[in-house]
């Protein structure tokens, strides 16, 4: 044997991904990618993410969960978890004491949430107060144009929905920064207090209304909201309102091979999740879409992966075919789709380029996410990375190996430590992103797709 046959068979040769696809595979990723885009267009906020969900399961022939109700094989069935996060499920040929195939992502990313009293107006100029969710650099969030999303309970009881600044038409906002001309102690300061967080106050509008008070330009904007939706200032109180950015996801790069967009964390892995989900024959272990809430808070709260909703749904499903929870648990696989940073030449030095996910060379595998010392991480055995490679190889999905940046830098986590506490045997794997958290982050077409076959083939395996 020579010794390029030698290299060939006993050495790893990672190919870029459009080395690796079809013509008639391409014409598919720039198809799937276009309605990606559709989706992030749509859905900025947990809250859109799943009435999106729910309207296209109900189109694919899903019906609402009801404890009580039958699991047989070829049943679609999903439960919504108080219009914040979704679970839904196909119905195997086998029963759920075998287990199931999960894919779970989350649909919430970075953002601003309104303080609960937060109009003011301060030198004749008009604001909302706001409070940032999720790891951001507050000072990326300034000079961009943003818009308004949410709900509000209404005094009376009725439930408004809100979005300003993504029609054409609509006026967007703004968080100010301090000119360079008197920022020579402002460019002192370490990035992380260049912005302070009690200087993310969004602009909402600088004309009083006629008459008398210190208090005419912020009537005048709550006269605007009163007009529009009927509310009043203390209905923020009772409201859920966010800022995110404004606009629509664009293609980027002459050769238009990446997206940019907010929010790719996670809803690039969510959107992957439901399609694939939507699009595969009855399977033969029972195949599970989790969009989850909170992730980018620690999984906390109601909606969040640490809640119960999920044994809620799962117990029912296992209720109806006479089996035990924990066995069902036990014998299940979860690929915790989340995101991973892509490997950017520009900070070369934050990575550890062997082991970092690189954009076009498919969904990303990380045996473990965490900080430091794998503090944080569920870190996936040898069998369960045998079990995605194996699972991958023979669906012909392009994949990779990453881990997240060098070990002193930094880290991050995923759901995947609370499925696994579920004694569910999980693995991480997602999209690389460039800008990661920030208002406009970059994926690859090509990443996006085959994380969608990712899904396909983990549901079917």
């Amino acid at each position: 044997m020579t010794t390029d046959e030698l290299r060939e068979q006993l050495l790893a040769a990672p190919k870029n991904g459009f080395a690796r696809i079809t013509p008639a595979q391409k014409t598919e990723m720039e198809n799937y990618c276009k309605r990606y885009m559709a989706f992030m267009d749509a859905c900025k906020t947990e809250r859109e993410a799943t009435a999106w969900a729910i309207a296209e399961a109900e189109k694919n022939g899903f019906v609402p969960f009801k404890p009580g109700m039958e699991a047989k094989p070829g049943d679609k069935i999903y439960y919504n978890n108080r219009d914040k996060a979704i679970a839904l499920a196909v119905i195997g040929t086998d029963s759920l004491a075998n287990g199931a195939n999960i894919c779970a992502a989350h649909v919430d990313s970075p953002r601003m949430d309104l303080k609960p009293n937060p109009l003011y107006e301060d030198a004749e100029i008009a604001y909302f107060k706001t409070h940032y969710y999720g790891g951001i650099k507050k000072y990326q969030w300034v000079t961009v144009p943003l818009a308004l999303h949410g709900v509000v309970y209404r005094k009376d009881g009725t439930v408004v929905t809100v979005t300003i600044g993504e029609d054409d038409n609509d006026p967007v906002l703004m968080v100010s920064d301090l000119l360079i001309h008197l920022s020579a102690d402002q460019m002192q300061k370490p990035a992380a207090k260049v912005i302070a967080a009690e200087q993310l106050n969004v602009i909402l509008g600088t004309e009083p209304m006629e008459g008398e008070g210190a208090d005419l330009v912020k009537l005048n904007v709550m006269k605007f909201l009163n007009e529009k939706y009927g509310l009043i200032e203390s209905d923020f109180l009772s409201a859920e309102l966010t800022i995110v950015p404004a606009g629509r996801c664009r293609e980027v790069g002459f050769d238009r091979s990446l997206i940019s967009a907010y929010g790719h964390d996670d809803r690039v892995c969510a959107y992957a999740e439901l399609e694939a989900l939507f699009n595969i024959p009855t399977p033969k272990k029972t195949a599970v879409c989790i969009l989850a809430d909170k992730e980018e808070i620690g999984s906390v709260g109601i909606s969040g992966m640490q809640s119960q909703y999920f044994e809620h749904f799962m117990g029912g499903l296992c209720d109806a075919q006479g089996v035990k929870l924990y066995d069902c648990f036990a014998n299940s696989f979860c690929l915790s789709a989340d995101v991973s940073n892509a490997y950017d030449p520009n900070f070369a030095e934050t990575c550890d380029k062997r082991n970092n996910s690189a954009l076009n060379y498919g969904i990303s595998i990380c045996k473990y996410t965490g900080r430091g010392g794998k503090g944080g991480a569920s870190d996936a055995s040898a069998e369960v990375m045998g079990h995605i490679r194996t699972t991958l190889d023979n669906a012909g999905v392009i994949w990779q190996i990453a881990t997240l940046g060098k070990v002193d830098q930094g880290g991050g986590g995923t759901v995947a430590a609370y499925m696994a506490n579920r004694n569910i045997p999980t693995v991480d794997a997602g999209v690389p992103v460039l800008n990661m958290h920030a208002p406009a982050e970059l994926v690859s077409k090509l990443d996006c797709y085959e994380t969608m076959l990712a899904c396909k083939a983990v549901y079917l395996a």
